[in-house]
């Protein structure tokens, strides 16, 4: 028996997400930073994965846009840039299962 707020057997009937995956970036970079490189493309919002023991940002994040078109242009037109020295990976982000929060 499965419960739709418990895992992510339940169907999610939301839009899918159109949102990226930047890989390798400067430890220095914050969510505004990272908003601002995307900024041609029209990103909504951007977070940075941190370590919930330390704070220190991962490397990684997350860029969400409007529609996927602007999602893809920013793919062709930012995987392999350089941001703050180091050239970043800009990937479709896989879709997140919906899950509960307590």
């Amino acid at each position: 028996m499965s419960a739709p707020w418990w895992d992510s057997d339940w169907k999610d009937r939301s839009a899918p997400e159109s949102r990226v995956h930047v890989g390798n970036l400067p430890w220095s970079t914050d969510e505004r930073s990272l908003k601002d490189a995307f900024a041609s493309y029209g990103p909504r919002s951007a977070e940075i994965v941190t370590d919930h023991e330390t704070g220190r940002a991962r490397g990684f994040g997350f860029v969400n846009f409007e529609d996927n078109k602007s999602m893809n242009d920013a793919i062709q037109g930012m995987n392999g840039q350089e941001l703050g020295g180091r050239n970043i990976t800009v990937n479709k982000a896989n879709d997140r299962p919906r899950r509960w929060r307590a």
